[in-house]
C-alpha cells in the first residue's frame, strides 16, 4: 500500500488527483483509491483481550496460530463454566463482514463471542482472518483451515485443559456463515484426522448468493449495501476479479450441501434480509442430505441482517442466543401444539394430530415457539452407528429412516409468541 505524508509538497497535480479518485467503492464497508490506498468506513472499536473476566465472567487471551501469515485468534473461556471441571463446547467462530471488514479484536464481534461463551458455558476461539483486498479470497478460507488445524492440535494450555474435543461446533454469521460451510466441505475432502469431532453447524444469516434471483432477492432490500445490484458486486471484488456469483463457495450445489460431515446443523435467517431464501433452502439441502441427522432453521421476524450483533440486547437477538445455546448442548423447548394455527399449519403439511401423537420420540419433526421468532427442527435420520470426526474420513453409513417433504420456500411454519 503506497504511503504518502501530509506535509508533502513535491506532489504533481496529477499525482493529487489521482490520491483523491476512486477505484472501487463498497459503501459503507470501503473504498479503494487509484494510487493503492484502501479506506475502511466500518470500524469497530479494538477492544485488548484480559484474563481478568470482569463483569462478564469471561475471560480472553490472544494468539497468533500461523506467524507466517500472522493469523490470529482470541479465545474466549467462561471462568464459571471451567470452574465446574467439566470439558467444555468447544466452538470455532469466524466473524462476518463482507470479507472485507470486521476483526475477532472489534467491539462488535468481541461482545458476541464474549457473551455466546459465557452463555453457553463454552470456550470460544473467534478467528481473525485476513481481509480482501489486501488479501483477496480465498486467504480467508485458508485462515479459517489453519486456525481449525491450530485448534485440533489441543497445542494451547486453554484448549487442552477446558475443551471438549468431541464436541466442536463451527459458528459464524453473514460472511462467516459462508466460513463455515466451505470449511465443513474442506474437512469432509480430507482424510487425514485430527481427532476433533465436529458435532454441528451454527450458521446465522450466511452470505450466500448467485446468477439468479429467488423471491426475496426480487424484491430488494431495505439496506442501501444489500441491494440487489450492490451485492452482485461484492464477490467479484473480495475474490480480486477471479470469481463469479455462479462460483460454487458463494453459490453452493445441492448435493454438495448434502454431502457435509456434520451431525447436526442450525440455520438462522432473518425475514427481512434480502439473503434469507438461500438460507432456507440452504436448510433444506443439508435436512435432504445422508449425514445431517437434525437440522433447526430459526426464522427471526421482522429483522434484518445481523440485527443480533447490532442490538443484542433485542427480544429477537435474545431469543436467537437461546435457540443458539439449546443447540449447543443438544436440547430444545417442548413442542407447543395445540391452537388451531399451528394445527392448520401442520396439517398443511402432511402432518397431522394422530400422526405426531404416533410418531416415535426422537424421530420427530417439532414446531416451536420462541419470542419473536419461528423455529423449525427437523431430524430426519438415526444417530449413526460409527464415529463421525472432523477428518478421519470414516463416516457412519444409515439410510434416512424419515423425511418430509419441505414446505413452500418462504412459508412460515408458525408464526406466534411466547
Amino acid at each position: 500500500m503506497a504511503m504518502h505524508s501530509k506535509n508533502s509538497k513535491s506532489s504533481s497535480p496529477s499525482t493529487k488527483k489521482m490520491d483523491s479518485e476512486i477505484a472501487d467503492d463498497m459503501y459503507p464497508y470501503l473504498r479503494t483509491y487509484k494510487d493503492g490506498r484502501v479506506e475502511r468506513l466500518a470500524v469497530s472499536a479494538f477492544v485488548p483481550a484480559s484474563e481478568e473476566p470482569g463483569a462478564t465472567g469471561v475471560a480472553t487471551r490472544d494468539v497468533v496460530v500461523d506467524p507466517g501469515t500472522g493469523v490470529s485468534v482470541r479465545l474466549f473461556l467462561s471462568v464459571a463454566a471451567a470452574a465446574t471441571g467439566r470439558r467444555l463446547p468447544l466452538i470455532v467462530y469466524f466473524h462476518g463482514g463482507s470479507f472485507c471488514t470486521g476483526s475477532a479484536f472489534s467491539k462488535l464481534f468481541h461482545r458476541y463471542a464474549a457473551s455466546l461463551s459465557a452463555r453457553a458455558g463454552a470456550l470460544v476461539v473467534s478467528v481473525d482472518y485476513r481481509l480482501a483486498p489486501e488479501h483477496p479470497v480465498p486467504a480467508a478460507y485458508d485462515d479459517a483451515w489453519s486456525a481449525l488445524q491450530w485448534v485440533a492440535s489441543l497445542s494451547d494450555p486453554w484448549l487442552a485443559s477446558y475443551a471438549d474435543p468431541t464436541r466442536v461446533f463451527l459458528a459464524g454469521e453473514s460472511a462467516g456463515g459462508n466460513i463455515v460451510h466451505n470449511v465443513a466441505v474442506r474437512a469432509g475432502g480430507t482424510p487425514n484426522g485430527y481427532g476433533i469431532d465436529m458435532n454441528g453447524l451454527i450458521i446465522l444469516q450466511p452470505f450466500f448468493w448467485g446468477t439468479e434471483r429467488l423471491p426475496s432477492e426480487a424484491t430488494g432490500s431495505a439496506l442501501p449495501m444489500f441491494a440487489p445490484e450492490r451485492v452482485d458486486t461484492l464477490w467479484p471484488f473480495v475474490t480480486a476479479g477471479t470469481a463469479g456469483n455462479d462460483d460454487p463457495r458463494l453459490c453452493p450445489r445441492a448435493e454438495r450441501v448434502a454431502c457435509l460431515p456434520c451431525r447436526r446443523a442450525l440455520v438462522s435467517v432473518a425475514t427481512k434480509d434480502v439473503l434469507r431464501d438461500r438460507g432456507r433452502r440452504y436448510a433444506e439441502w443439508l435436512r435432504d442430505g445422508e449425514w445431517c441427522r437434525e437440522v433447526t432453521l430459526v426464522e427471526s421476524e421482522g429483522e434484518d441482517h445481523g440485527f443480533h450483533l447490532i442490538r443484542p440486547a433485542r427480544a429477537t437477538a435474545v431469543a436467537l442466543m437461546d435457540r443458539v445455546v439449546e443447540f449447543i448442548h443438544g436440547s430444545a423447548p417442548t413442542s407447543l401444539i395445540g391452537d388451531a394455527e399451528t394445527e392448520n399449519l401442520h396439517a398443511g403439511e402432511g402432518m397431522n394430530k394422530a400422526c405426531r401423537e404416533a410418531w416415535p420420540s426422537g424421530s420427530s419433526k417439532n414446531t416451536f415457539r420462541c419470542q419473536s421468532s419461528t423455529v423449525l427442527a427437523i431430524a430426519p435420520a438415526k444417530p449413526r452407528a460409527s464415529s463421525f470426526g472432523l477428518m478421519l474420513g470414516r463416516y457412519g453409513s444409515s439410510k434416512l429412516v424419515h423425511q418430509f417433504a419441505p414446505a413452500a420456500l418462504g412459508t412460515p411454519v408458525a408464526n406466534s409468541f411466547l
